[in-house]
């Protein structure tokens, strides 16, 4: 069994705010290890949203952080994008944030994501587009957050991921792989659940009632790419992409509430050998 401890975060400007900035709150940790892979000496827990009180030809971002050696949330103000972008339009970051390369990623997932250092006190913010079948001309009047549960950004084997699944029989689930550049991304997979899944319920493994049910993105599996965790209903279903098969299902936990709820509990995680007998690292320490 892994055992561990609890640390809870101060709030931000009073519980109320704290429950409005966080959901696209972005986790970080580093270690001091020559090779960068032992137990983290320090982490940052960041937010990033669209400073929307400036006016005219600027666009700059507000960063919320706290860092373990102050244990204070600070907020850092007009932090520039180099590539300019559209003004008309509004980046809307309400998303987790996902954590790669040193660098945690905010995502608009009807446009793009904005990358950034929560340890450097003044971020350099760089931009990464979607695929381009995948950018919307304009924000859509679909709530950004329940497109969440259609398009997700993720890590695996290493690399940057982004998939989507269209909400429409046969749904389609599309996965690509930015290259290491960071310029281009590149279509890695593509198959119809719809199949998929009917043949998963003649075979006795998810009730025919759930079937007819919208899928939703869970989560990419962090060390194989071709597998993607998928919602349907109640039930979670593995489907190895590369196979063209469902691997297993699972029931998930009915309490949790709305699709939203349920699409968000599930976390991509790889727990290493030393997480049981570390240390969250704090001011204190």
């Amino acid at each position: 069994p892994i055992t561990g401890e609890l640390f809870r975060l101060p709030d931000i400007d009073g519980t109320k705010k704290t429950l409005s900035y966080g959901p696209n709150a972005g986790l970080l940790t580093r270690s001091a290890s020559a090779a960068g892979h032992g137990p983290p000496d320090r982490y940052a827990v960041a937010l990033l949203n669209e400073d929307r009180s400036r006016n005219g030809d600027e666009r700059a971002f507000v960063m919320r952080r706290i860092l373990s050696q102050t244990g204070k949330w600070e907020k850092l103000v007009g932090l520039p994008l180099p590539s300019p972008l559209p003004l008309p339009r509004r980046m809307e970051l309400y998303l987790e944030a996902v954590a790669f390369a040193g660098q945690l990623l905010w995502v608009d997932p009807t446009w793009g994501a904005i990358s950034a250092d929560p340890f450097s006190d003044r971020p350099e913010l760089r931009f990464v587009e979607l695929p381009r079948g995948s950018v919307w001309p304009m924000p859509s009047t679909h709530p950004v957050q329940a497109l969440g549960m259609f398009r997700r950004l993720g890590v695996s084997e290493g690399r940057l991921r982004y998939v989507e699944l269209s909400n429409q029989d046969p749904f389609v689930l599309s996965s690509f792989a930015l290259d290491d550049h960071g310029g281009s991304w590149t279509m890695e997979h593509q198959v119809e659940l719809a199949p998929l899944c009917r043949d998963h319920v003649n075979g006795g493994g998810l009730p025919s009632k759930d079937y007819t049910s919208t899928p939703r993105i869970g989560v990419i599996d962090p060390l194989n790419s071709s597998c993607i965790c998928v919602l349907i209903g109640k039930h979670v279903l593995a489907v190895d992409m590369d196979m063209g098969k469902v691997l297993g299902c699972s029931l998930t936990d009915e309490s949790e509430g709305s699709p939203w709820a349920i699409t968000t509990c599930l976390k991509p995680c790889v727990l290493p050998p030393w997480l049981g007998s570390s240390q969250i690292p704090n001011a204190g320490r």
